[in-house]
């Protein structure tokens, strides 16, 4: 992937390959090749998810990457069974969730305003910081799968679990809660869906 060399003083534009490998020509997977991904890879893809904003830098955004087949078995209960062979076959499956106490992380992540954390504290803020967790942790969600994709990585996200049975299994004793999955890896060609199709410009948009 290369960049469009901008004029002084314009930003960088990514070219047609960058926006076909990440966008126009990525595809959800619902199969996947025998080729591993290593824990570098899941590394690079997390510096790069980071750093998509989420408000007052909350980062509420937690993830288990099961790579071990007694890892992924352990979610097996939980899953729909659509589910079940992509989520069993896939070289690593993400569990996106979101931290309800993400608040208190703020005096590191949000510094310069020392009354942030107090925004979501106590049981008054409690709607607001569920909210606040769900609604970044989501944005987070999806910027794992553009990182993912953006490092030669496919990713097929799917819903289709109970969230109480994951929670209880993965998360028990803790404030954070599931959202979806992400098979990660090497997506296999011949188990992709036709693309289905997508709502135009006017359809989906009003300009005031």
């Amino acid at each position: 992937m290369q960049l469009f060399t901008p004029a002084q003083g314009q930003l960088m534009l990514m070219n047609d390959e960058g926006l076909d490998l990440i966008f126009r020509k990525a595809r959800s997977q619902n199969g996947w090749q025998p080729k591993p991904v290593s824990d570098d890879q899941l590394q690079r893809l997390y510096e790069l998810m980071k750093w998509g904003p989420t408000s007052a830098n909350s980062s509420p955004a937690r993830v288990l990457f099961l790579r071990r087949k007694e890892a992924r078995e352990r979610l097996r209960p939980a899953l729909q069974p659509g589910n079940v062979e992509k989520s069993m076959t896939a070289p690593v499956l993400a569990i996106i969730g979101y931290d309800l106490a993400f608040y208190e992380q703020l005096p590191k992540l949000f510094p310069h305003n020392p009354a942030a954390r107090g925004w979501f504290a106590g049981d008054d803020n409690h709607v607001l910081a569920e909210t606040t967790a769900f609604r970044n942790g989501t944005l987070q969600g999806a910027y794992l799968i553009i990182a993912a994709r953006s490092i030669g990585l496919d990713c097929g996200p799917m819903s289709g679990f109970d969230n109480a049975r994951v929670d209880a299994e993965f998360f028990k004793g803790t404030q954070v809660r599931s959202n979806f999955l992400c098979g990660l890896g090497y997506g296999d060609p011949a188990k992709v869906f036709k693309r289905s199709p997508r709502l135009s410009f006017d359809e989906a948009c009003t300009l005031l």
